[in-house]
């Protein structure tokens, strides 16, 4: 008999495919209140993104063996309770990674040159006499950061030999970063100790005429008192994918600030790439619920529980 797993995401055909030869899919639209609890209940897996799972919706799920988040950050779960309850948690990092890496270097260039800004004024015919000074953005090449021809810092936990060797990139303490940077970059997951890493003192540690880029998750970042810090030049500007709150309120004060870049959280946000993310979150819910998965595993004790019941 197959095992059953609910598929709450839109998946492509081939990959729908691929799993159904495997499992009994169950698809629903979590958008319906009650659809997703529910068809857990009789579930052992279930595959999707962009819903948060709270311990409530878990309560009846007790066949539930694996959960697979077609994406690399994993706030939407409650790590320490599924591990509790045995359930393992997989998602799909690597292959993400170029494209995020695209959208982080586009937000550079962006926020740098001041693109956005002045396509909109070119676009508002503003552009009637040569660009003078006041619209002059910043050179991007031979500044500091860590990507292609820049110098590199970096800030970890533990040192990277790989990044020291073949980019030269030299590891700093963050205070030490942040006061050097021309543009610091987030790329941490999101996690208690990284709520908030960058506030109003981290901020203040910056150059005036540093940009912050952040393509990791919103809530790294205290969004006030970003706003503060960007309407106080204590930076000059700021290049976002990620908000505290997604989708970013047509009301905040950062729409409204030239010196920044707002995208809707599209660090992934291709066809090959997300294409690439739900055949990996698929081969992962069938490797977890035949446990045989060896990567891409957010909590290893709960997939050692997982093998001793099965």
């Amino acid at each position: 008999m197959k095992k059953i797993v609910v598929a709450y995401k839109p998946l492509p055909p081939d990959v729908l495919d691929y799993l159904r030869a495997h499992v009994e899919v169950v698809q629903v639209d979590a958008a319906e209140s009650g659809t997703l609890a529910a068809a857990l209940k009789n579930a052992d897996g279930a595959i999707g993104a962009s819903v948060p799972f709270t311990p409530d919706m878990l309560a009846g799920a007790g066949k539930l063996k694996a959960l697979s988040t077609i994406s690399v950050g994993f706030d939407n779960f409650d790590v320490a309770d599924l591990t509790r309850r045995g359930i393992v948690l997989t998602n799909t990092p690597d292959v993400l990674t170029e494209s995020t890496a695209d959208t982080v270097f586009a937000l550079i260039l962006a926020s740098a040159r001041r693109v956005v800004e002045l396509a909109e004024w070119v676009k508002a015919g503003g552009w009637t006499h040569s660009v003078g000074a006041e619209r002059y953005g910043v050179d991007v090449q031979g500044k500091t950061l860590g990507i292609f021809g820049m110098r590199v810092l970096y800030t970890n936990r533990h040192p990277n030999p790989h990044a020291e060797q073949a980019y030269g990139a030299r590891r700093v303490e963050l205070a030490d970063l942040l006061a050097q940077a021309d543009f610091v970059c987030l790329q941490v997951p999101f996690t208690p100790e990284t709520h908030h890493l960058i506030g109003a003192a981290e901020l203040a540690m910056m150059k005036k005429s540093a940009i912050l880029i952040n393509a990791a998750r919103g809530a790294i970042v205290d969004e006030n008192a970003l706003i503060e810090a960007l309407r106080a030049g204590t930076i000059r500007g700021a290049g976002l994918d990620v908000f505290e709150q997604e989708p970013l309120p047509a009301t905040s004060p950062l729409l409204a600030m030239p010196n920044v870049v707002a995208l809707p959280h599209i660090g992934s946000a291709t066809h090959e790439t997300r294409y690439a993310m739900a055949r990996c979150a698929a081969e992962n819910i069938v490797a977890a619920l035949d446990g045989t998965l060896e990567h891409n595993i957010v909590n290893q004790e709960a997939l050692t529980r997982c093998a001793g019941q099965t």
